[in-house]
């Protein structure tokens, strides 16, 4: 039988776990293996449940976590092509097409050429589903100061994927719907 804390933990996380999950996937695509970061970050915060003060904002401690944990390990690490292509092999065996695979390629690295507070909201946005309101409350901001970024964010990526492909939308929608 699990103790009362693992009961408490699992079930707050159930709640979260798509949305994370999907967030994890964007954060970490070709910089670090999504399985880890989700692990690290669980981990973490589940050895520290006791010191989570707003369990009703669990997804959002999650997420602040789990971006400040691809920071450190970005940090670290430098082997990039090494997990770019276990990525690709992960979206491969979810039969992804490889022109796919190619759009969303360029798509994560054109969005690291993006001021990291727009490319922030734009993947909580975009490919994890949260609500302008709810990525104010994340990104500890106003709703539209989050508008701004997601506007001024699609404008600048609009521009920088001109010359690849007509639409953004379609290369988000296809990184949406194979996030997980």
């Amino acid at each position: 039988m699990a103790d009362p804390k693992q009961q408490a933990f699992l079930k707050a996380y159930q709640a979260c776990h798509e949305p994370f999950v999907r967030y994890c996937s964007a954060l970490s695509y070709g910089r670090m293996d999504t399985e880890d970061l989700v692990q690290d970050v669980l981990l973490s915060a589940y050895s520290r449940w006791e010191q989570i003060e707003q369990r009703g904002r669990f997804l959002h401690y999650l997420i602040r976590s789990a971006r400040n944990r691809s920071i450190s390990n970005w940090r670290k690490r430098r082997f990039k092509a090494e997990l770019t292509e276990r990525h690709a092999r992960r979206l491969l065996a979810q039969q992804v097409s490889p022109e796919v695979l190619l759009d969303i390629q360029l798509l994560y690295r054109t969005l690291d050429k993006l001021p990291e507070k727009q490319r922030d909201a734009l993947v909580l946005f975009e490919v994890s589903g949260f609500s302008m309101k709810e990525i104010a409350e994340i990104q500890q901001t106003t709703v539209g100061a989050v508008k701004t970024k997601i506007s001024r964010g699609r404008s600048r990526l609009r521009e920088l994927l001109a010359e690849h492909t007509d639409s953004v939308g379609s290369l988000i929608g296809s990184l949406k719907s194979i996030a997980l």
